[in-house]
């Protein structure tokens, strides 16, 4: 079996998951190209990428299956990522930076190309 392989995904989604990285990339200092390193991770780096998957979860409302295709990542990846996201909103300053990042992502999807041209 080819190890590069990916399942398809819809372009816009993949795209989406992309923010989603490089949003926890900059809040983590974690690189986007280790949380998608096809290794197995540790650590803060396995966090990170976990936190990435889960705010596309809940912010893009997707379901695992289609987390798992937007990242390139099996559904068990994901969906380990998406109960570890859900526990870990027990930590108070955990569940006020997804809140902020979720309100972050959706601002950034509301504008509208046409309000940015001059």
């Amino acid at each position: 079996m080819d190890e590069n392989y990916r399942a398809p995904a819809h372009n816009r989604d993949r795209i989406l998951a992309g923010l989603a990285l490089q949003i926890i990339a900059t809040v983590t200092g974690i690189s986007v190209e280790r949380m998608t390193a096809r290794a197995r991770l540790h650590g803060p780096e396995c966090k990170a990428r976990w936190m990435a998957m889960y705010l596309a979860h809940v912010t893009y409302g997707w379901p695992v299956e289609r987390v798992s295709l937007a990242f390139g990542f099996n559904r068990s990846t994901a969906a380990k990522a998406c109960r570890w996201g859900e526990d870990e909103r027990d930590l108070p300053l955990i569940d006020i930076l997804m809140d902020l990042l979720e309100r972050f992502v959706r601002d950034v999807l509301d504008v509208r190309a046409g309000e940015l041209k001059a």
